[in-house]
């Protein structure tokens, strides 16, 4: 009675209730080791050093060579802003004149019969003289040439603070890119967690009869397919410190883990932006200087066409030793000397040079034209990617808000799913899908955050917003 009692109560009850409950007997070890996680780091293998943004940047901007080489332009232009540069200080010269002589001499006179005749004569020449001129007017062109010299400085130093700016914002921008990737890794091992952890489910339910052996072989097949991605994410992370380590002057092998996570400002507005590009934008500022330096050559070419007037002395001391002189029949040795100062005044007055300061004119008014042109474009360029950079930071933005938001929903849908996988309520493909949702999900946010961050680092370059005029990071 109580066995048929039994087999009633087991026949009445619904098939799919018996598939929903499984009992897990205890699985028997495996009879060979199972091999480490893809996931797991060797032993052996010690955590890679913190570096953080700062540091990144403090490190690039003492050792990147882009940096140094500009650094090194700019003390050459600051070398050169000097009124001796620009002609307005006296030059003095120092000459000395030392020559020996060896000859053979043959002297004939009506007054004699015989010629007087010296083989070997030794003769030498001292001269030596001090000598200096002074620029007192070329048509005001030394003063223009010194503040030529002041706005090349000027825009030198532009230039390097364009190369500091560019060169933190790429070094950022590499940093972020390793934020990035490092966040897809953990990503894909998430994803492996959840692939192990159906495996394991489905070879229970494969113990106890309710599943089929091809169902854990599907498992199977799926964490190695996320596994070759998990290798292919960990070659472009390798690839981005690799690139990042370049910037930053380092050994491309070493390794090291960011210390700090993507954080997107949200307070930047479109006219602030604009009004700083105006305002500090060096490249800009580089383009005005340029302006300015081709006015000074034009004006140079135009004091060239007024006369030049100096001064010039000096002191100068001649000794000349003679051994081939003849006084009567008589070989002598013959000495002069005169030593003195001199002094004058030179002018230089410009009447006809085959119209070449004419050319050189035109030429210079046309570099002043096209440095204008320069200016024009210089602008609408930065007005243009500084517009295309928020309006990528803006709907940055509102995707961004709207992937935190799904990504949350995508966990929970995987926790779900797996839950209910594990109860029997859902087939495996559907397991799947929602892992490979939630995988596609974070690696989504992950680029539309970092996205979001380059937008932000190119308007806060353009602005110059990232480096302070001391050449550190803000």
């Amino acid at each position: 009675m109580p066995r048929s009692f039994f087999f009633t109560l087991l026949l009445a009850l619904p098939l799919p209730m018996l598939a929903q409950q499984p009992v897990l007997p205890t699985r028997e070890p495996a009879s060979k080791p199972q091999s480490k996680s893809q996931t797991e780091k060797p032993e052996t293998v010690a955590d890679a050093p913190p570096l953080t943004l700062a540091e990144a940047i403090r490190l690039g901007l003492e050792s990147n060579y882009d940096i140094r080489v500009s650094r090194q332009d700019e003390r050459i232009a600051e070398n050169n802003v000097t009124r001796g540069n620009a002609g307005q200080l006296p030059v003095v010269n120092g000459n000395l004149t030392r020559n020996f002589n060896r000859n053979n001499v043959r002297q004939e006179s009506s007054a004699r019969p015989e010629a007087s005749i010296a083989n070997g004569a030794q003769s030498n020449l001292l001269n030596a003289n001090v000598a200096a001129t002074w620029t007192l007017f070329d048509g005001l062109g030394m003063f223009i040439a010194y503040d030529r010299l002041k706005s090349l400085e000027q825009s030198q130093r532009q230039l390097t603070r364009a190369t500091v700016e560019e060169t933190v914002a790429t070094i950022t921008d590499a940093y972020y890119v390793v934020v990035r990737e490092s966040g897809k890794i953990r990503a894909s091992e998430e994803a492996l967690k959840i692939g192990q952890a159906r495996i394991d489910l489905t070879q229970a339910r494969v113990d106890v009869g309710v599943s089929a052996k091809v169902e854990v072989l599907t498992a199977r097949v799926d964490y190695n397919a996320d596994r070759s991605l998990l290798i292919q994410q960990q070659e472009a992370l390798q690839t981005a410190k690799i690139n990042l380590n370049n910037l930053l002057g380092r050994t491309p092998r070493l390794n090291f883990r960011p210390a700090d996570s993507i954080v997107v400002a949200t307070d930047l507005s479109r006219e602030s932006v604009a009004q700083a590009v105006q305002q500090n934008n060096p490249r800009l500022q580089q383009a005005r200087l340029n302006t300015e330096i081709a006015t000074y050559d034009r004006k140079l070419v135009r004091a060239s066409r007024f006369p030049q007037i100096g001064l010039t002395t000096g002191y100068g001391y001649n000794r000349n030793i003679n051994g081939a002189a003849f006084f009567g029949n008589q070989l002598v040795t013959n000495t002069g000397r005169t030593y003195g100062l001199n002094y004058g005044v030179v002018a230089t007055i410009p009447i006809f040079d085959g119209f070449n300061r004419n050319r050189l004119e035109q030429n210079a008014r046309i570099g002043e034209v096209q440095s204008s042109l320069l200016l024009g474009q210089t602008q609408l360029q930065l007005e243009t990617e500084a517009e295309q950079a928020y309006a990528q930071y803006q709907n940055r933005l509102q995707l961004l808000e709207l992937e935190e938001a799904n990504i949350l929903l995508a966990r929970e849908n995987v926790a779900i799913a797996l839950e209910r996988y594990r109860l029997g309520l859902l087939v495996p493909l559907a397991l799947r899908e929602a892992q490979r949702t939630q995988l596609d999900a974070e690696v989504r946010l992950l680029d539309i955050r970092y996205q979001a961050k380059q937008a932000e680092i190119i308007l806060r370059r353009l602005s110059s917003g990232l480096v302070q005029e001391s050449g550190q990071p803000r």
